[in-house]
């Protein structure tokens, strides 16, 4: 059995290879590949030995949403719309908070004019550095709580490399402005505030311009669903009615006039007709179409009039045929992808402890807890490589 499951929560490769590692674990399980582009897990297994409910709890207990894929996968583009669109709004208000920010705590280093009321009252410019990074925080909230909830599970990504670095940059910052607070620290405290908003502003511009490559993949699929009508005319009890074209089932007769288009695959039992079939085909001149006769959806009627015998409906049309191989050769692996997945599976763990080992180094060496800590804030953020899942996939689907 290979079926196909829509999984929920995915954000990076070394999410999916956690999904593909929890499902390629279970007895039975031959072959588990996940389509991070598409959120889709395409798993072949033995059904006597394990059942699609059980794949399903897999992916759950490792921390993600799954369900069989149905009709409503297979139209990505609305989804991907409002994920865009939400993702541009989040983005903006961070860009927003973050440019004043920014200017406040590093404008005087870049030669501009600040309000000297922030020289002379430090706890003014970190009660006011701290007002700007809240909203940032908040629009992003979901890097702490996807990334740490990957952490306590033990199953890290580079959301929790993101969460990790922001929130080891906004706790220093917290500490040091308690001091200031108690009288501990005499001048200019070192806050790491901007450096939080930074981190997560910049992240959420490589996640928008992934979402926008990912909607403009998807898009040829949608596109291709597109030519497929959204009802049908069907006779049933020697009436003429007009059914959803998910409806329509095996046997049923679908009548098609001039202009309209052929809902399923299917024999003509009645009529002529000249047919466009350059869709499925790029044959751009009309083939006529007489009694016997097989036709395909997602073909036009140009003139005449078609009464034909439904075939073969919904997922095991050649349109649909056509949208499954194409989501088939994205989820397929090229040898380069198999070694970003491995890769993905062990590097968060790594990076975490590299940075650890960096930050315990330069203290052995003399150096701040200051300067330690920035050093280890800087090898967990710079090495969020969120797209490596991704180029991949894209640049195949793109082919395809």
């Amino acid at each position: 059995m290979t079926k196909q499951f829509a999984v929920t929560g995915m954000t990076c490769a070394a999410c999916s290879a956690h999904v593909e590692r929890a499902v390629a674990q279970l007895p039975g399980v031959r072959s588990a590949a996940v389509n991070l582009m598409l959120g889709r897990l395409n798993a072949s297994y033995d059904e006597n030995q394990v059942t699609s409910q059980q794949i399903i709890d897999a992916v759950i207990r490792a921390g993600y949403g799954a369900r069989e894929a149905d009709e409503r996968d297979l139209a990505p583009d609305k989804q991907q719309d409002e994920v865009v669109r939400r993702m541009g709004r989040r983005l903006l208000w961070s860009v927003i908070c973050l440019v004043p920010l920014f200017y406040i705590s590093m404008g005087h280093m870049l030669g501009l004019p600040v309000p000297g009321v922030f020289h002379e009252n430090h706890l003014t410019m970190a009660l006011t550095e701290l007002a700007l990074v809240i909203p940032i925080l908040i629009l992003n909230r979901a890097y702490f709580t996807v990334g740490f909830s990957r952490l306590f599970r033990v199953s890290p990504n580079m959301d929790s490399l993101v969460a990790l670095g922001a929130a080891a940059g906004l706790v220093y910052s917290l500490i040091e402005m308690g001091l200031l607070i108690a009288g501990r620290i005499e001048g200019m405290p070192d806050l790491y505030f901007e450096s939080a908003g930074m981190i997560l502003t910049l992240v959420t511009v490589g996640k928008y311009l992934e979402q926008r490559s990912r909607k403009k993949t998807t898009g040829a699929i949608s596109a291709l669903l597109r030519l497929a009508p959204d009802s049908a005319l069907v006779r049933r009890d020697g009436r003429e009615v007009t059914v959803p074209a998910e409806e329509i089932v095996m046997g049923d007769t679908v009548i098609v006039r001039q202009g309209g288009k052929i809902p399923v695959d299917g024999v003509v039992t009645s009529g002529a007709a000249s047919v466009d079939e350059s869709a499925l085909t790029g044959e751009s001149l009309p083939v006529e179409k007489g009694e016997g006769a097989t036709v395909s959806s997602a073909t036009v009627v140009l003139s005449g009039y078609l009464e034909l015998e439904a075939r073969r409906v919904g997922s095991d049309t050649t349109l649909s045929q056509i949208v499954r191989l194409m989501e088939e050769a994205a989820s397929s692996k090229a040898p380069i992808s198999r070694l970003a997945d491995r890769i993905s599976a062990v590097f968060v763990p790594v990076v975490i402890s590299i940075a650890a080992i960096a930050a315990v180094v330069w203290l052995i060496l003399g150096q701040t807890g200051e300067f330690a800590l920035s050093t280890a804030i800087a090898v967990l953020v710079i090495s969020c490589p969120c797209a490596l899942g991704l180029a991949t996939p894209v640049a195949i689907m793109v082919g395809t």
